[in-house]
């Protein structure tokens, strides 16, 4: 097996194993992806005359079917094969013969894999904005079934003003909102095609189309000029990150108030059974461990964002291995965040809220009645602010 770079000279094992890293078991969700763009190029090298239509024929043929038996299990990308993309090309051309390797012309492994990583980040963000959706859904079943029950609204963890269900629900459900339109917006980075820019200096010579390929990818626009490519790499990928950041942390402070009003001592919530944990040692013990682990995601998150800026934080422009090193972040903050969102709306479509145990302090009402006074009586807040507050001086 030959690797994209291969040129005859020895490699030693450990470099290998160091310089490929994760990205041998990483790239498995990169597969259709690389497909996709391989076939999307080979293509535009036909159409530009850059290869025969036969070749192109037994290119994408091959591809496509490559990819439906690396779906089907039946083969899988090893150390050797290093990435992706030398597995798709050396299948490619055990099956087909030569024609395998024209498959590369007018295009470096840099901006493969830098093609596929956006068409990855289009549908991640549009999936993740899906679950989120899902999740509103759960949060307004909340609403519709216990929304008028009465939660006292809390500032500085004391009783402040009366809430309910419903009000406690709206602020989580427009938070989640924007949400969307973050990830929304994550698509105008990663919507810009970056094939065909090679290495980052274009392919001199070759008479490239790279707007085809950029309308048979889907994508918004063509990345130019070509050094723009590499120079932007990690730009997507961070932007996606921050907005799972802020997710997430949306998502911890609703673990933080459930996680509250699960206690003993408030009771406010009831759990489903079957998404609480037992203890070891004390039989009485069902555990909110869910909650618990969903308030720290964040910090998982905010991680993943601070590696992936710092990666790129200070390279030269051009492209650098250093780069390769985004995929764990990126895909760790992806994945934590999908199951994130999924295990919340498991968790609000089984919660109920316990209005036998929610009690509003007398003091509550303390702002409506000011406003009371200044509405019925005529008084300036200030002056109706200070009447009211003398009743709990004391």
């Amino acid at each position: 097996m030959a690797r994209l770079w291969e040129k005859g000279l020895p490699l030693a094992e450990r470099v290998l194993r160091y310089t490929a890293g994760e990205d041998h078991a990483l790239d498995a969700r990169l597969v259709p992806y690389d497909v996709k763009a391989s076939v999307a190029h080979a293509e535009m090298l036909a159409a530009t005359g850059l290869i025969s239509a036969d070749d192109c024929s037994a290119i994408c043929n091959g591809l496509r079917d490559l990819g439906e038996s690396f779906a089907a299990g039946e083969w899988s990308i090893t150390l050797e094969d290093e990435d992706v993309h030398t597995a798709l090309e050396s299948h490619l051309t055990a099956t087909i013969g030569a024609a395998g390797g024209r498959v590369h012309l007018g295009r470096s492994r840099n901006d493969q894999v830098l093609t596929a990583l956006r068409l990855y980040l289009l549908d991640a963000s549009e999936d993740l904005a899906a679950r989120v959706q899902g999740l509103r859904d759960s949060l307004a079943g909340l609403a519709d079934r216990q929304g008028d029950v009465e939660l006292p609204g809390y500032t500085h963890m004391q009783q402040a003003m009366p809430s309910s269900v419903a009000l406690w629900s709206s602020g989580f459900d427009e938070a989640f909102a924007d949400a969307i339109d973050g990830l929304d917006a994550c698509r105008r980075r990663a919507g810009k095609n970056p094939l065909g820019s090679a290495a980052g200096y274009g392919t001199p010579g070759l008479p490239l189309d790279r707007d085809m390929t950029t309308k048979a990818l889907g994508f918004a626009a063509t990345q130019g000029p070509v050094t723009a490519a590499q120079l932007s790499r990690g730009k997507a990928e961070s932007t996606l990150l921050f907005e799972i950041t802020l997710l997430l942390q949306d998502l911890g402070r609703m673990a933080t108030d459930l996680l509250l009003f699960y206690t003993q001592e408030f009771a406010y919530v009831a759990l489903a059974a079957d998404v609480t944990t037992g203890s070891s040692i004390m039989p009485q013990k069902r555990n909110p461990d869910v909650l618990e682990l969903l308030r720290a995601s964040s910090a998982t998150a905010q991680a993943c964002l601070d590696e992936a800026l710092m990666i790129t934080a200070k390279l030269q422009s051009g492209y650098h291995r250093d780069l390769q090193r985004l995929k764990p972040p990126l895909f760790r903050g992806i994945d934590l965040a999908v199951d994130s969102v999924d295990i919340m709306a498991l968790v609000l479509d089984g919660l109920t809220f316990r209005p036998e145990n929610i009690t509003l302090d007398e003091s509550i009402f303390a702002t409506e009645e000011a406003y009371r006074l200044v509405t019925e009586e005529g008084l300036p807040f200030r002056d109706a602010y200070r009447q009211v507050s003398k009743r709990y001086s004391k």
